[in-house]
Order: C-alpha cells, then sequence, then structure tokens
C-alpha cells in the first residue's frame, strides 16, 4: 500500500524505542509525521558525550532518524553504521585491572581515530554518497574529542550526529535537516529543547532525584516533574530548588504543533519519554491552541515508572503538566481520546468501571481498539496502532485500509 505524499501531520511527543516500530509503520500511511523527542538521557553512551560537551543526549533522536529512514534508497550497510556500537568494558576479560581498563580506552580511542580515514574497512562497500558525509561528521567529532573522553559503548550514529552539533556552533537545526536528507526519513525528528538540561523529579516522601537514568529505580511516586542545570549525581538541594528551570520550546517545534492535524502522547516511559517533552514553556499553550485531536496511548504491560499510577491518574498527571504553561486551557484543548485496548491489554489499576468513570468525570473519551499483542500484553501491535491513530485523524478514515 502506497499513500498519498506527505500525508496527515501527526505530531508525538516522545523518546526511547517504544514507538520505534510504530514509527515505521506510521510511513505507510503519511511521510508527514513529527517526532518531538526528549533530548534529556543521562546513561550509557550518552553520559560520556554530555559530560564531554555538556551537550542534549542525541541516543533518542538517531534512534527516531534510523527508525524512520527509507531502507529503499538507505544502503543497509549505513544503517548499520549509525547503529553500531564500540564494545563494553564489560567484556573484558576476568580479573582486568584499571591500568589494563585504560589501554583498552586508548585502543577504542585509536580504532575511533583511524575509522576518520577513507581506507578503514568501516567505509568498505558503503556508497561515496553516505560514507562521504558520515566520515565527514565523524571527524567533525574527533577534532574536538577530548583526551578523557569515555568510548566504551560509544554508539558511532550518536558520534556523528554530535560531531555536527557541535560543527554547527551548538545547533541541532543543520544537523538533523542534513541527516534527515541523507537518511531519506519518512517524517520530521527535532529535539524539544536546544538546552542542555537534566532530568528530575520530586518524591512524594520529598526527595529529589536528578537524572533520567534513576527513573528506572524510583523509590517513591513522583509529585513532581522538572528540568533543570543541575548535573546528576551530585549532592544540593538548595541548589536544585535554584537551578530549577523551564526553557523554551524550540520554535520550529512550536510550528508543527500548531500545524498539527493530530497530537500522540504515545505509550513509552511515561516520565522520561513522554511528560518530559511538556515541561518546556510554551508547550502546553501551543496544544491548547492547535483546533485537532489530542490522544494519549498508555503503555500497557509494565511501566517501572509508574509507581501504581491508573490510568486516570496519568490523565490527571498529564493534564497538570501541560496546564503549569497553560493554567486556563479545558480539557477538550489539551486531550480528547484515551487510546486503549481493553481485551488484549494490560493496564495500571485496570480500566474498570470506576475508572471508566474517572475518565468520564475529566471530560476524556475512552477509545477502544485491538492494539495490543495478544501473546505480549508489553507491546503494541505497529499495524494496528497506526490504525487505530489514523482513524482519529480527520479525513484519514477512509484511507487505513
Amino acid at each position: 500500500m502506497t499513500a498519498p505524499a506527505p500525508g496527515p501531520r501527526l505530531v508525538f511527543f516522545t523518546g526511547g524505542t517504544a514507538l520505534r516500530d510504530l514509527s515505521r509503520q506510521l510511513a505507510v500511511f503519511t511521510r508527514n509525521s513529527v517526532h518531538l523527542v526528549t533530548p534529556f538521557d543521562s546513561g550509557g553512551s550518552s553520559a560520556a558525550l554530555r559530560r564531554a560537551f555538556a551537550m542534549p543526549a542525541v541516543g533518542d533522536m538517531r534512534n527516531r532518524l534510523l527508525a524512520l529512514a527509507d531502507g529503499d534508497l538507505v544502503p543497509s550497510s549505513v544503517l548499520d553504521f549509525c547503529a553500531s556500537r564500540l564494545p563494553d568494558r564489560a567484556g573484558a576479560p576476568k580479573g582486568t585491572d584499571r591500568i589494563d581498563h585504560e589501554n583498552m580506552r586508548r585502543k577504542l580511542r585509536q580504532e575511533l581515530e583511524s575509522m576518520g580515514k577513507k581506507n578503514h574497512a568501516v567505509w568498505a562497500g558503503m556508497p561515496s554518497d553516505f560514507a562521504g558525509p558520515l566520515r565527514l561528521h565523524l571527524n567533525f567529532f574527533l577534532q574536538r574529542m577530548p583526551a578523557d573522553f569515555d568510548p566504551f559503548r560509544a554508539c558511532l550514529g550518536n558520534l556523528v550526529l554530535a560531531g555536527g552539533y557541535l560543527h554547527h556552533k551548538r545547533d541541532f537545526s543543520p544537523v538533523m535537516a542534513f541527516f534527515s536528507r541523507l537518511l531519506h526519513t519518512r517524517g520530521v525528528v527535532l529535539p524539544i529543547v536546544g538546552e542542555s538540561l537534566h532530568l528530575a523529579a520530586r518524591l512524594a516522601d520529598g526527595s529529589t532525584v536528578v537524572g533520567q537514568h534513576h527513573f528506572r529505580h524510583l523509590a517513591q511516586p513522583v509529585r513532581q516533574l522538572f528540568l533543570t542545570v543541575h548535573e546528576p549525581d551530585r549532592e544540593g538541594e538548595r541548589l536544585l530548588e535554584q537551578t530549577a528551570c523551564r526553557p523554551p520550546l524550540a520554535p520550529t517545534c512550536g510550528v508543527y504543533l500548531r500545524s498539527a492535524a493530530a497530537i500522540c502522547y504515545p505509550m513509552g516511559s511515561f516520565y522520561t519519554s513522554v511528560l518530559a517533552n511538556l515541561l518546556p514553556q510554551g508547550v502546553g499553550r501551543a496544544v491548547a491552541q492547535t483546533p485537532c485531536p489530542k490522544i494519549f496511548i498508555p503503555n500497557s504491560g509494565r511501566d517501572v515508572e509508574l509507581q501504581g499510577l491508573t490510568v486516570s491518574r496519568q490523565v490527571e498527571m498529564l493534564l497538570r503538566h501541560l496546564r503549569e504553561d497553560a493554567p486556563d486551557a479545558p480539557t477538550d484543548s489539551l486531550l480528547h481520546h484515551v487510546l486503549a485496548d481493553s481485551r488484549n491489554g494490560c493496564y495500571e489499576g485496570g480500566l474498570d468501571a470506576a475508572e471508566r468513570q474517572a475518565l468520564e468525570r475529566m471530560g476524556v473519551r475512552l477509545t477502544e481498539r485491538d492494539m495490543v499483542c495478544g501473546n505480549d500484553p508489553q507491546r503494541h501491535d505497529p499495524l494496528l496502532t497506526a490504525r487505530a491513530l489514523m482513524e482519529l485523524v480527520p479525513g484519514s478514515a477512509g484511507e487505513v485500509f
């Protein structure tokens, strides 16, 4: 099936990998999906780049660019290169000491530097139209790589994006536009803000957590989510109180939001992939001012971040964070549908009569469709979910079958 180009504009607040398969499937129906991505990741190889350059995280953006890449036009060698990683220090033999780790680090850095040369094996068999730009951007990174950069588990796609970002004076716009063209992406990928910030939360017991990587192990339910310039894993709650901030929504993201045919708060880690995108100044107002359907797809299966938060409580949290920017916005300007699958899905707290009544009292419609894999409640079927979404986009219902 080939959809009309470019198709309706669906805007997603997203991050992580939960939307990757759905992103690929949506290209059947529209080449105009827009993915506003959280740049707040603070764990894994992203942490090394962020420590080295005080920059936003690029991993989720790279992941979504690859998901939207047109495999009919982009060689698999290019996609494999962008997704490949250097070895992890965990692969070192048992008993490896600090000196051996330093030797491994040095060898990995040398390997990275050799990749900047045209004759390296990594470019063998890759068409020059792709190899040249990737190598150029890798060299942008290598020219700026500090002597103490941690190369373990580094993703090559992240490094080329970081190289472009640094070369363009810390501006994501040119590098995202360039790689979207290079990969023939069937949609748009943008960071929700351009600043280097970290996700933080105040918990129910009054304690504070800083750093997205800590949200996998929350000891208490989240009371308030916010962004901060404060670095993760540092003490000083008083300092943290002074540095909580609301950066402005990236202007281009605002343009896409205001021209959306539908806005979706999709499945994904509730705080770190979805709500994190609602924190910048201007998001709530842009959503409220856009006359289109707004759809929430709650997670089916287990989300470690939810801490027992039922679907109706998730909706309350979503609306509350949007209203921090648009305090007078009525519910019907922020959210219309909770798109769920009560037959195959497994939702926190269930979808019993009390939950349904709670959603109705808030003025939100529970829209039920078969979307969740019958043998795996953790996973949404990409085709069924894409169809369910497109049915809610004005003028698109006739194009989904």
